[in-house]
């Protein structure tokens, strides 16, 4: 864990700054660190929204060229510069005639370029899930999620690279390459929305959207030094999303600030008539001009930690340890933290792979070669076009977590082994809850480990699996939870997250805690990169 009195972190501070001054002159990079930065700049007509665009195609062009690929962005969208242009104007006359606070209350988020996974329906533009199945899809509508940022102003920049269908942890399974860790590029990003946390990491985009099944937007938000929200399941509609696991799924949100996560929730929260499972989220307005918690809330404040998480099979020693010193901190800052014993924990991996599978399986068996995307027909039959199509646009993990899934599906098991995954299920969203009776938030780990080097697990499913062991009892109780950057590992110097999970539809509370984090440990996240 960094502090402000750390050598290392005063040397490392130093590093960054230099690199920041190398970016900024060498590449004419405008894009500013956060959300208010980039607002005040584009109120005082310091910066435009069409450089930030094009600063960022261009960072995209040159960056398609260098030698080692960050390969955040696997397209951006062309009218995100008329989108720009249209900003300026509004922002242009709204200074001439002193009406430029009312437009940016109307629309806070004008101007301001976001990213989206390639499993988001963006009207107009390619939408793949990173797969060879849906090559040349074309989206017909908007996902509600990203219909309501354009309405605040926002412009879709592009997007993101992912795992297949969202099927990983490392963005290694995507028919576009894998996304490199902008920290250290011989390292994989995370997944699956590893695309999106790179571009933020990368200083390519303000914030990202990316989805959640399983801890596919804390993990890399752990992985690029970041923050990832995972949201009350429901508070984010789905609509306009490709499904992996309906139950599970969940659209996350990715920034350099638990502010620049907060605001745009807020804009994107409520419930969707196109989906009978969103609900509206409570004290959605505190989350607009977020704070830290004060010294009394903190005196106040009881944290659980689990001791099946307190093992340290697998995890490494550096996680370990700064798990130790966030703990620590809660602890001086005058919370109460208490060890509680949840044995269902140990079942949680096993319950969701069952569960995400069976769906996945379900879901997928849409993409058949009739309806839309790819189609290989050998002139052999409807049979033989589903196999050829299927075998042959799907990449290996989805093929493996579909055969997974149809076999537990199966009529050998009648539906047997879901029924006992749903039981688990039950039981964990049960014994949290009743956690959150006595206490305001669970911490833990977000990974037992930092980032890894490329290659090292794609080979081995049951070991990148692991990876979710901390994060998928937060998608099966269906709260919310932030990654949280707290610092560095020895070795390799690659970030390590924590994460902070509360009660259902406390998520204002939860970015409050993780601004007061913040507020304490502004070294600990990637900065400009």
């Amino acid at each position: 864990m960094l502090k402000k009195n750390d050598f290392g972190g005063k040397i490392r501070n130093i590093i960054f700054a230099n690199l920041i001054f190398f970016v900024l002159f060498n590449t004419g990079i405008n894009m500013y660190y956060t959300i208010k930065e980039t607002r005040d700049a584009l109120k005082k007509g310091e910066i435009t929204s069409e450089t930030l665009v094009n600063d960022s195609l261009n960072n995209f062009e040159s960056d398609k060229s260098a030698p080692i690929p960050l390969n955040a962005f696997i397209e951006m969208f062309e009218d995100a510069i008329s989108k720009a242009q249209d900003a300026d104007k509004q922002i242009k006359t709204a200074i001439e005639n002193g009406t430029i606070d009312a437009l940016f209350s109307e629309k806070p988020l004008l101007g301001l370029p976001f990213a989206i996974k390639d499993n988001m329906n963006c009207k107009g533009h390619r939408l793949t899930c990173a797969s060879k199945i849906l090559e040349g899809y074309v989206a017909p509508y908007n996902a509600t999620v990203i219909d309501r940022l354009e309405k605040a102003g926002a412009i879709p920049l592009g997007r993101c690279n992912q795992d297949e269908f969202a099927m990983g942890s490392s963005t290694e399974y995507s028919s576009y390459g894998p996304t490199r860790n902008p920290i250290n590029r011989e390292f994989v990003s995370g997944g699956s929305s590893g695309g999106s946390a790179a571009a933020v990491a990368a200083n390519q985009v303000l914030f990202g959207l990316g989805t959640e099944t399983g801890g596919s937007v804390r993990l890399p938000a752990s992985y690029c030094g970041i923050y990832g929200l995972k949201p009350t399941y429901g508070t984010l509609s789905r609509w306009g999303i490709v499904a992996y696991g309906s139950s599970l799924d969940q659209v996350g949100i990715l920034g350099h600030t638990p502010a620049d996560i907060a605001e745009p929730l807020s804009l994107m929260a409520g419930i969707d008539m196109y989906d009978d499972t969103s609900a509206d989220l409570p004290n959605c307005n505190e989350l607009k001009n977020l704070q830290g918690l004060s010294e009394s809330d903190f005196s106040k404040l009881k944290i659980a930690i689990p001791k099946q998480f307190l093992k340290t099979e697998g995890a490494d020693p550096d996680v370990v340890e700064c798990f130790a010193q966030t703990r620590a901190w809660f602890e001086k800052k005058g919370a109460h933290v208490e060890e509680v014993d949840l044995p269902i924990l140990d079942a949680s991996i096993a319950s969701y792979y069952v569960i995400a599978l069976s769906e996945a399986a379900s879901n997928l068996s849409r993409f058949d070669g009739i309806r839309y995307g790819r189609r290989v027909d050998n002139q052999k039959g409807y049979d033989e076009l589903y196999v050829d199509t299927r075998s042959e646009g799907f990449g290996p993990e989805v093929k493996r977590r579909i055969i997974i899934g149809n076999y537990v599906l199966s009529e050998q098991f009648s539906g047997d082994t879901y029924k006992k995954g749903m039981t688990v299920r039950a039981r964990i969203q049960k014994e949290v809850a009743k956690v959150f009776e006595s206490f305001d938030l669970i911490l833990c780990p977000t990974c037992p480990t930092a980032a890894f080097k490329l290659g090292t697990k794609v080979d081995d499913p049951l070991e990148m699996y692991l990876s979710d062991l901390y994060t998928t009892f937060v998608n099966l109780a269906r709260i919310p939870s932030i990654s949280v950057p707290a610092g560095y590992t020895k070795k390799d110097k690659m970030p390590i997250g924590m994460q902070f999970a509360g009660k259902m539809f406390n998520e204002s509370f939860i970015l409050q805690v993780a601004q007061s984090w913040e507020n304490d440990h502004k070294n600990c996240g990637i900065q400009l990169l």
